[in-house]
């Protein structure tokens, strides 16, 4: 017996109303890469302003996540050896430093496995990612205009 058009009608506004109250669309890669830098950055602030993670943190480099920047993924790969790594035991096994090693794992696979063609790196600035300090970014047809004024 197959259900009539006034059954596969409700079913389908029933999907729709849970879909519109849960909010949300489905991740994309991006968002997700987006959403798990800024979750990084966010824990990492918080074992550098802990009493119980602050020496955990002295050995981890610095770090600026940056989905936007190419340099992220050789960088992330890099700091993702040093929290496997790290050289204190203790450290590894305290619960925000195994959270971080997860999510940075996570975004490490995500940037170079799952949205490998999907993200679009806007520059490649090694040093905007140690620093924090991105440079101007010009595109070719601002910067001739600018040689030429001079």
């Amino acid at each position: 017996m197959r259900p009539g058009p006034s059954a596969l009608t409700c079913c389908l506004l029933l999907s729709l109303l849970q879909l519109q109250q849960s909010g949300s669309a489905p991740l994309t890669c991006y968002s997700r890469a987006l959403g798990l830098s800024d979750e990084i950055m966010a824990l990492l602030e918080k074992i550098h302003s802990d009493s119980r993670t602050k020496t955990c943190a002295a050995v981890l480099p610095t770090i600026f996540l940056d989905v936007h920047n190419q340099c992220v993924t050789s960088k992330l790969r890099d700091f993702l050896y040093v929290v496997l790594n790290h050289p204190s035991q203790s450290c590894m096994k305290r619960p925000r430093m195994v959270m971080l090693k997860r999510k940075v794992q996570n975004l490490h696979t995500i940037i170079t496995r799952i949205c490998f063609r999907d993200l679009v790196f806007r520059y490649d600035d090694c040093e905007a990612i140690d620093t924090g300090l991105v440079s101007p970014y010009f595109a070719e047809d601002r910067l001739q205009i600018l040689q030429e004024e001079r």
